[in-house]
């Protein structure tokens, strides 16, 4: 909410081309507190949200909600942030796996709406359906028994009969579901055609943990040439979980080994699960949005070694499957696997087209990295940096400045996007930390203290333990991050030549 209400201030006060100076001598608050709650980091209290909106001339009300003509432009910013995603999901291949629970509590009709979309865009669906809800009803109502090996079915003849039958039955009803073409319906005039097949040779999963576990298959081979002639053909391919072999026999699979595999062997751009929460949790059940082989394998280990995956905390025992499928699944080179709520509607397109998404996603390494700058940043550098410079926070600089300057900066980026910068100048045994910027909209994310650690490392690289900065409004950031402030004597000898007094910046100084 904090953000929120930072961004109408900064958006109010400059609809009224009030400086960030002039707003906050008006409220007697210092620039750098100010600026701090114009980027989310700072809470506001009723008294002082009181004054602002008396300084900016408006209602409190209008601080804490987004006024018609806002809301217009939000969508079209965000519909324009968007399409960079657009342009680079053209014509790629996405597995899209849900389990059966999504078909029983009534939930894919609007993912069939959402695949649709994705369509209309030219991404190519290859989608994958779980059975597992629906077996346990039928053997509960059958009075079947059946066991459990590390949540895998043990499926013997009977049971697999039940399996051939079910999936054929779910399979008709999501061809059905995706071939509706309802007028007022997302779906209408989409003439969606759908391909099924034997796309999968199978194997006998075998003995595990001593048991037999007789139909239960594992993957041998996608018939991935096939399912490419489908996708090329603009059909959505439907794959359900049951493999066959040369001889005739038929084995039911687990749908997220089968989605790993397909997406494997496809060679997809993204694998997207359908869990039952936002993603995976942490073990104090907050979300992580971000999640790393190292950290996924870090978090695999814990849950099987301190208790077991039926006990553990904030997530399911299906969705640890997931997520060991996830692992396998990049080890085996998918770029990205996101997990998405499938209680959520429309997650995947806000997972998908939105910066911040709204899952987990996993990555072989680290979505963000930081680099040396290069010919083609400079006009995203001038955008991140200009409007600190308009409120006076850092020194303005044209395109034309950047270029000449380019071999001192270094961006950080994050997916497809240039989200930071910092320019780095050597002063005899110091060096200057400049130009520090982070996209307003990643405020309070952890950026800012990941670029500055990486200016910290880079120092250290080439020798040199003392950094500084000069600062008119964000000294309270960096006294945090270990600054102090210092005395301007103690400036490099030629820093001082090009220092201007008239922004009296302050001089801050850091041992690392």
């Amino acid at each position: 909410m904090q953000i929120i209400i930072g961004k109408k201030i900064r958006s109010i006060r400059k609809l009224h081309n009030m400086s960030l100076e002039g707003l906050a001598k008006k409220i007697a608050m210092s620039s750098g507190n100010l600026s701090r709650i114009e980027r989310g980091e700072l809470n506001i209290s009723v008294g002082l949200l009181e004054k602002l909106a008396n300084a900016l001339q408006c209602r409190t009300h209008d601080l804490l909600t987004s006024p018609d003509y806002d809301a217009s432009n939000s969508f079209v910013e965000q519909f324009r942030r968007a399409s960079k995603y657009i342009n680079s999901f053209n014509n790629k291949v996405f597995v899209i796996a849900i389990g059966g629970d999504v078909l029983q509590d009534n939930q894919f009709e609007s993912i069939a709406y959402d695949i649709n979309l994705l369509r209309s865009l030219g991404i190519r669906i290859i989608l994958i359906h779980g059975i597992r809800p629906q077996i346990d009803d039928l053997l509960l109502a059958s009075k079947v028994r059946t066991n459990l090996v590390r949540n895998i079915r043990v499926t013997d003849e009977i049971t697999m009969g039940h399996v051939i039958d079910v999936s054929g039955r779910i399979r008709t009803k999501i061809e059905s579901v995706l071939s509706s073409s309802l007028i007022n319906s997302p779906l209408f005039g989409s003439d969606i055609r759908v391909a099924s097949g034997n796309f999968i040779t199978a194997r006998p999963l075998g003995v595990l943990d001593g048991v037999d576990m007789q139909f239960t298959g594992q993957v041998r081979k996608v018939d991935h040439e096939v399912v490419q002639a489908r996708l090329n053909s603009g059909e959505v391919v439907l794959i359900s979980p049951l493999g066959f072999t040369p001889v005739g026999d038929v084995f039911n699979l687990s749908y997220e080994q089968l989605a790993s595999s397909v997406a494997s062997a496809i060679k997809a751009h993204k694998l997207i699960f359908y869990v039952n929460s936002d993603g995976i949790l942490n073990l104090e059940g907050e979300l992580i949005t971000e999640l790393t082989t190292e950290k996924a394998e870090n978090l695999i280990h814990h849950i099987e070694s301190q208790s077991t995956p039926s006990k553990a905390p904030f997530i399911s025992y299906n969705d640890f499957n997931i997520l060991k499928s996830s692992l396998v699944a990049i080890k085996n080179r998918i770029e990205k696997v996101h997990l998405i709520n499938r209680h959520t509607n429309g997650s995947i397109i806000e997972e998908l087209f939105t910066d911040k998404g709204t899952g987990t996603v996993l990555t072989e390494y680290p979505l963000e990295q930081i680099r040396k700058a290069r010919a083609g940043d400079a006009n995203k550098i001038f955008q991140l940096i200009e409007p600190l410079g308009q409120d006076g926070i850092l020194v303005s600089r044209t395109i034309s400045q950047i270029e000449k300057e380019l071999n001192n900066f270094y961006v950080m980026e994050h997916g497809l996007d240039l989200i930071g910068c910092v320019a780095l100048y050597h002063y005899e045994k110091m060096i200057e930390v400049a130009c520090f910027a982070v996209d307003e909209n990643l405020h309070s994310q952890g950026y800012g203290s990941k670029l500055l650690k990486f200016c910290e490392k880079e120092a250290k690289s080439q020798n040199i333990y003392d950094l500084f900065i000069l600062t008119t409004q964000s000294e309270h950031w960096f006294i945090e991050k270990g600054f102090k402030v210092a005395n301007k004597n103690l400036m490099p000898r030629h820093r001082k030549k090009i220092y201007q007094k008239e922004r009296n910046s302050k001089f801050l100084s850091k041992k690392i």
